[in-house]
């Protein structure tokens, strides 16, 4: 019976002559300030088990977090080196356990937090040996509990398990296969691949948990698949992969291997638009996330199957169901 009611449905759709589904506008939050629920360019977002969307708060130089649907939570972090202090924090993940990790891009290192911000450890200096940085912009968890760090100035790709402890590397400077130009984001998929954002090179590369090169797609460019300066990636449930193509004000999602699957999002400060999308999260639930940096706010969006249909055709395809 389910897939008759399918090919029904699918009949009715090709002979309205109707749009596919799409990612619609589905909420927003947050205006420039100081404030809680305010930003100062906001960078990363992440979303946890729960639904709570944690958020680095670039120049306000803390970690904000809230309901699904935006309501504040709470924060923690101020300008400064200490335990719980940051200096320009880029990105956020969520481990299994609900433990929040904040790329501390001003300070060189990694912090890790409770889900409520209570401070567990950190990791970290500035240098080019392992486990040091030259601005580590983007971190990522895995379900076999590793941290991926991008360490943008290094050019490569650091994991460690989840306490700090250093496991490998990869990566070098260029736009060879398995090297980077200026990397930003990593996700990581539940198969344990690693989905890279090598900024730069206009692109996006994937690998094997330990950083064996799996493949790669993009190019500068505005068409479909092409990017200017992709900053933040994420996976979604369905192992699509969604990436924030910055410079082009959209966001971008592809099949796990890269082909291109759909698009939205223009310049501008309306519902959907964007200036500098930077961070792209998914929640359990579908929703995508994504930190829209230059108009301080968070915006999110939901799969709607139903988009483009005319009412009174809406109405008939409904119709079908009940």
């Amino acid at each position: 019976m389910k897939s008759a009611l399918t090919f029904v449905f699918a009949v009715a759709v090709v002979t309205a002559g109707v749009a596919s589904a799409a990612w619609v506008y589905a909420g927003k939050w947050g205006s420039k300030g100081t404030g809680n629920g305010q930003f100062d360019s906001p960078e990363g977002v992440a979303v946890g088990g729960a639904g709570y969307a944690y958020v680095a708060d670039m120049q306000n130089h803390r970690i904000q977090y809230f309901t699904p649907t935006g309501s504040f939570l709470g924060k923690w972090g101020s300008e400064g080196k200490g335990n719980g202090e940051f200096i320009l924090p880029l990105d956020v993940a969520i481990d299994l356990g609900g433990n929040v990790y904040a790329a501390d891009m001003g300070n060189n290192r990694i912090q890790y937090f409770t889900s409520n911000g209570s401070f567990l450890g950190k990791w970290g200096s500035y240098g080019k040996g392992n486990g040091q940085f030259m601005g580590p912009t983007g971190v990522g968890t895995s379900l076999l509990w590793n941290v991926y760090v991008v360490d943008m100035g290094n050019c490569r790709i650091q994991y460690f398990t989840s306490s700090g402890s250093f496991l490998n590397k990869w990566g070098s400077e260029g736009s060879g296969e398995g090297q980077f130009e200026g990397p930003r984001g990593v996700a990581t998929a539940s198969n344990g691949n690693v989905y890279v954002t090598d900024t730069g090179n206009d692109r996006v590369q994937y690998f094997g948990p330990q950083g064996y090169f799996l493949g790669k797609w993009g190019s500068e460019g505005t068409g479909n698949g092409q990017f200017k300066g992709p900053r933040g990636v994420a996976i979604g449930s369905d192992g699509n992969v969604y990436v924030a193509d910055t410079g082009n004000s959209r966001v971008q999602y592809f099949t796990a291997s890269g082909s291109f699957l759909g698009k939205w999002g223009s310049r501008g400060s309306g519902n959907g638009q964007f200036s500098v999308p930077d961070g792209i999260g998914v929640a359990p639930d579908g929703k995508v996330y994504v930190a829209d940096t230059g108009n301080n706010r968070i915006q999110y969006f939901k799969w709607d199957p139903f988009a483009g249909l005319e009412p009174a055709s809406l109405g008939r395809v409904k119709g079908l169901f009940r």
